[in-house]
């Protein structure tokens, strides 16, 4: 038999070109060198001992796979939900499992529950939370927010005063359009206390200007202390008014925690009960003229 000349490709039995045979130590450095290249991080660091686990398993080629699959989509699952989580500037503790609904009404407990889903987010509605200071509106702001990011949603979260002081400036440096789109990536805006914006024409002008351009797009979520008649006060021209409440209020779901007592009026309330309690103890014992009475009574 003809050996075969060095310049030839060895082929297979089919006929196509046979694979180079590569040692296993190799092998595996190949790997994992490849995987790193697909941008597999967690694949790369950990295929050989689920390799391992696999043939003690005696998993399947394609079981093996599908857990590896599995790993790496958990892992890009949990950087997701950190990295949205930091870039939302969410308050880390404001979550639903610190939050007390038993405090809202069953209506208000219904809502929450809807909102929960995200399904809000999908479709471009807002949310307002109109309540007397210190009745929980940030937190359930907050609190939805947090849960809108396991969802997969993108999430800003930033008092109002200090996003209108930042389109002022966007604007007096004539970037006012960039700074609208840069926030248009957060799905949900949540503006905290607008209640509490500086009355100046141009502070009310961009913020306006804000919600015009979220309007039907991009959902917001705003907490207020101010019903909607008392929206004058942020807004100043009637006109304007309206038009501001009416492209909140088109598609929203509002909250009323009107009638929801303050957390900080209850801990008040606590405390001054405390310090009576602790200059008038009460005791179940009875003092010694009426011990006298009752066993006196009781010989008799």
């Amino acid at each position: 038999m003809t050996p075969m000349p060095h310049s030839q490709t060895p082929t297979s039995s089919r006929g196509a070109p046979a694979l180079p045979r590569t040692p296993p130590a190799n092998r595996q450095d190949d790997l994992h060198a490849m995987l790193r290249q697909l941008n597999l991080s967690h694949i790369a660091q950990t295929f050989a001992e689920t390799a391992l686990k696999a043939t003690k398993a005696g998993l399947s080629h394609e079981a093996f796979l599908y857990e590896l699959a599995t790993q790496e989509c958990a892992v890009r699952t949990q950087r997701r939900i950190e990295r949205h989580l930091h870039e939302s500037h969410l308050p880390r503790e404001k979550t639903f499992s610190a939050l007390q609904l038993d405090r809202f009404s069953a209506a208000v407990q219904l809502q929450i529950e809807r909102l929960r889903t995200g399904a809000f987010v999908e479709e471009a509605v807002n949310i307002v939370a109109v309540g007397r200071p210190g009745v929980g509106k940030s937190h359930l702001a907050a609190a939805v927010g947090h849960e809108l990011i396991l969802l997969g949603h993108t999430v800003l979260w930033t008092s109002t005063a200090a996003l209108v002081q930042r389109l002022l400036a966007a604007k007096r440096d004539l970037r006012l359009p960039q700074e609208l789109a840069k926030l248009d990536h957060a799905a949900c805006l949540i503006l905290d206390d607008i209640g509490y914006v500086q009355h100046a024409r141009d502070e009310m002008e961009v913020l306006f200007t804000l919600l015009a351009e979220r309007y039907e797009r991009r959902s917001v979520i705003l907490t207020t202390n101010l019903v909607f008649s008392e929206w004058t006060r942020i807004f100043k021209d009637p006109m304007t008014t309206m038009a501001a409440i009416d492209r909140v209020v088109h598609h929203s779901v509002i909250l009323d925690l009107m009638v929801v007592e303050s957390y900080r009026a209850q801990a008040a309330a606590h405390d001054a009960h405390q310090a009576k309690e602790a200059h008038h103890p009460t005791t179940d014992q009875p003092h010694a003229a009426e011990e006298v009475i009752v066993a006196t009574g009781t010989s008799n």
